[in-house]
């Protein structure tokens, strides 16, 4: 008797890699229950076999949960979880605005944070390969001038998907966080890129100027093809093709890019510590 096939829920499913791990999925036969703010942005996905529910991942929690137990009926399990929302707020820290520094958490942060909650009671009653997947970036790991918001987000989904990993492994979850570099999904382009309103003439000629313009010039251009990288996170949380006999990794350094990065801050990091470490480690009790 063929086992049943997998069942994946996935945010953010309108577009980038939310999209596309959806496709790649589907092609497997696997079956998807993707969604959106609104179910005529994935009515693509509906076309290819999917089941395509309306998802704000910053509504009430009473609003989550209700969604997240239409879906198990669904189907009656679930076995991957895609937290895919989320966004980038440009802006020197001192542009941005509390209400949008707010707005920048409540989607990125607590709405991973809230849709996981909401989902583990039933893939905790899921039998087999059972995943989290959450969505950190390369600003996982460097900070910089123009994106601190957004960096301060993507720390956050990392450091919270370490821990919640230590949590679910003696449950057989297996959680990671992708930290992708930069790819051609859209999420640099209009609309999706969100530009503090504030916008204070003094950071025009310093890095964060640097940065909006950097960020517009290479929409479009990124290195990334969010396709294969798809492909790869599918492979990945299903153990199989390039992945196969491997575990599930607590995270996901995707693209030459961000594995050079995350590389280059490693070396920045023990450099400091080298350095200082013969002052800074001296404060213990005697």
């Amino acid at each position: 008797m063929a086992p049943n096939p997998p069942v994946w829920f996935i945010t953010a499913a309108s577009s980038g890699f939310g999209k596309y791990v959806a496709l790649e999925a589907l092609s497997r036969g696997h079956k998807v229950i993707a969604s959106a703010r609104s179910t005529s942005r994935i009515s693509d996905l509906k076309e290819k076999g999917a089941v395509t529910m309306t998802l704000d991942v910053t509504a009430s929690q009473t609003e989550i949960e209700r969604v997240a137990k239409v879906a198990n009926e669904e189907h009656g399990y679930i076995n991957h979880l895609v937290n895919a929302a989320g966004y980038i707020l440009v802006g020197a820290v001192e542009e941005t605005s509390p209400e949008e520094d707010l707005k920048h958490f409540n989607t990125n942060v607590f709405g991973m944070l809230n849709v996981s909650k909401a989902f583990l009671p039933y893939i905790r009653a899921t039998a087999g390969p059972r995943t989290v997947c959450n969505f950190g970036s390369i600003g996982s790991w460097h900070g910089g001038a123009g994106y601190g918001l957004y960096s301060g987000t993507k720390w956050a989904c990392s450091g919270i998907s370490e821990s919640l990993r230590a949590e679910l492994a003696p449950l057989g979850i297996a959680v990671t966080v992708i930290e992708p570099g930069y790819f051609r999904t859209g999420f640099l382009n209009a609309g999706a890129q969100i530009k503090s309103e504030k916008r204070i003439k003094e950071y025009d000629e310093t890095d964060v100027g640097v940065v909006r313009a950097m960020l517009d010039e290479v929409n479009n251009n990124q290195p990334g093809d969010v396709v294969k990288g798809a492909k790869v996170i599918v492979d990945i949380l299903t153990k199989s093709g390039a992945a196969e006999g491997k575990e599930v990794p607590m995270r996901v350094a995707l693209g030459a890019d961000s594995s050079a990065s995350i590389r280059e801050k490693i070396q920045a990091t023990l450099s400091l510590l080298e350095e200082w470490d013969p002052i800074t480690t001296k404060t213990d009790h005697e």
